[in-house]
């Protein structure tokens, strides 16, 4: 499955946020705090007194749900897919849901997740498609260091578009493929365990806007991890086929 195919399969699936017994103002709050997440956020009335909770479900099943004051408690970060434990528990369940119009600035935030997943583990690969050259160059540095990091194996993707990054310490793979070109992404294996396994992917649908996903699915990061080697002739840790510098 390609790079695209992942996206356009996480694309299909409908996440719908329920605000019930909430009021019109709960439901603007989440339908702004969540409005570059594919999301329908609605109202339902059960008269339960409970306070109001929102409820997530994906294709019409339940998935999980959480008290409103904690899912609505304010929050100083830019970007709410980041903050901390007020509204988690909805937040583990909106991986594999697709992200919309993200700006560079928020892919680098994104990406520096997964990265800092990888140099706390200090094992296993990571694979990081860059586009261009040029976007590379100005990340060599940063994967230099991630690639010295402990026993990680580093790979990174780009058509030669741009300055040549200087790559001592991470493998480089020239590649024109039209899905390198139009995604970013950022894949861990995890060091072969499945609970540390992630991954972001989204595609450059207009200039600087882009539409993805993450995952800390072991399934997903295996199939993407999969692709990639088979696509790009990666036949083991450490030894590539097309181009590396």
């Amino acid at each position: 499955m390609s790079l695209i195919e992942l996206i356009a399969g996480v694309e299909a699936q409908e996440a719908t946020l329920t605000v019930v017994d909430g009021d019109g103002e709960a439901r603007d709050a989440l339908a702004d705090r969540f409005a570059t997440r594919n999301v329908t956020v609605v109202e339902d009335d059960l008269s339960t007194r409970s306070g109001g909770f929102a409820v997530l479900t994906r294709d019409g099943e339940f998935v999980t749900a959480v008290e409103l004051d904690a899912l609505l408690e304010p929050d100083d970060r830019t970007d709410p897919e980041f903050a901390p434990e007020t509204y988690r528990p909805i937040l583990d369940e909106l991986d594999e849901t697709l992200f919309t119009s993200y700006s560079i600035a928020d892919m680098v935030a994104a990406s520096r997740e997964i990265e800092d997943r990888a140099w706390r583990l200090g094992t296993g690969e990571v694979h990081a498609g860059f586009q261009t050259f040029g976007n590379m160059a100005e990340q060599a540095e940063m994967y230099n260091r991630l690639g010295e990091s402990g026993d990680l194996d580093v790979h990174a993707y780009g058509a030669p578009e741009g300055p040549v990054p200087d790559a001592e310490h991470f493998s480089v793979h020239v590649e024109r493929a039209a899905e390198i070109r139009e995604t970013w992404f950022v894949v861990y294996d995890g060091g072969g365990v499945d609970v540390n396994k992630c991954m972001l992917l989204a595609e450059e649908r207009e200039p600087g806007r882009f539409y993805g996903f993450w995952s800390y699915d072991p399934e997903t990061v295996d199939a993407a991890i999969e692709h990639l080697h088979s696509t790009y002739a990666i036949v083991e840790s450490g030894e590539e086929g097309d181009a590396t510098a």
